[in-house]
């Protein structure tokens, strides 16, 4: 993407306003953001107040209308703070999301326990099939939401089988690799728990959880669906974890299945095929240990 010189930057960011707001807006300073793969971010101030601004190619808007609606869906939860959508869409050659900006604060005390119990709300919300009625993306990856009533088949066929053959199709992993995990399917059935979908966010690591201007918990970057709740506890393991205090509170309000932490190296596959396809072969000898142990 070529560099923008300021007028441009100004035009954009009040053009995408006006499209999201419906009335003109002006905008007095933008502060570019650091810390995303994926998408360019900014912090726009404005004359009605401050937004947070994401945009990529005009050929990402499905992404961010599926963003969108899954911060909707999340939402509606009312367990948890979501920033609002203002509004997404494109402008010229680029697709935006436009969102309430959420300005952080010192943790509160109980910070961790808050979000701990607030997912487990979030996870209490259930319907008869796992899946959902859109398919969205995690990171920049398409993510099939294709409903279905069997469990372990959905988190094979819809989950782990597309990120196997996405990585074999670019020479990230090899066939042997790849019909392994044909031989873990045989086994899923007897090694996932019989659990209803549960609403996940999907996506939920360290860096989409934020503290709010209250010092609560916020949450961001979703890649909803229904599915295993085990699937979204695991995945906050990955890459170092939460602290205790968020594990012990989930626990106490919707507690786990038995033998939970044997499951978190199937479950989290999924997030590491996702990485060997978004960032190359050097996660691909965790997929291989998990392997190689189930």
């Amino acid at each position: 993407m070529r560099m923008w010189s300021g007028d441009e930057q100004f035009a954009f960011f009040e053009n995408i306003l006006f499209l999201a707001l419906g009335h003109s807006v002006e905008v007095v300073e933008a502060r570019f953001l650091s810390g995303g793969d994926i998408n360019t971010a900014a912090q726009v101030f404005t004359s009605e107040g401050l937004y947070f601004a994401k945009w990529n190619t005009a050929d990402k808007a499905g992404m961010f209308e599926s963003e969108a609606r899954g911060l909707d869906l999340l939402r509606k939860t009312e367990a948890i703070h979501i920033p609002n959508v203002i509004g997404y869409g494109q402008q010229h050659d680029k697709s935006f999301l436009l969102l309430e900006y959420i300005d952080s604060a010192t943790p509160q005390r109980n910070y961790w326990e808050t979000l701990g119990h607030s997912l487990a709300v979030i996870h209490s919300h259930t319907q008869p099939t796992f899946g959902l009625h859109f398919n969205n993306f995690i990171g920049s990856l398409p993510q099939d939401n294709t409903p279905g009533t069997n469990g372990p088949e959905f988190f094979f066929q819809q989950r782990l089988l597309p990120q196997a053959g996405m990585a074999l199709y670019k020479g990230l992993i090899d066939k042997d690799l790849y019909d392994r995990f044909f031989r873990l399917h045989r086994h899923l059935p007897d090694l996932l728990p019989n659990e209803r979908p549960a609403l996940l966010h999907g996506d939920l690591w360290s860096s989409n959880v934020m503290v709010n201007e209250e010092g609560a918990p916020a949450l961001i970057d979703p890649a909803v669906y229904y599915g295993f709740r085990e699937a979204e506890l695991a995945f906050t393991k990955l890459f170092g974890g939460f602290e205790q205090r968020f594990y012990d509170a989930y626990n106490e309000t919707f507690p786990l299945e038995d033998d939970f932490e044997e499951r978190v190296p199937i479950y989290n596959l999924y997030p590491l095929l996702v990485h060997v396809n978004l960032f190359g072969s050097g996660y691909v000898s965790g997929v291989e240990k998990v392997l190689r142990r189930f």
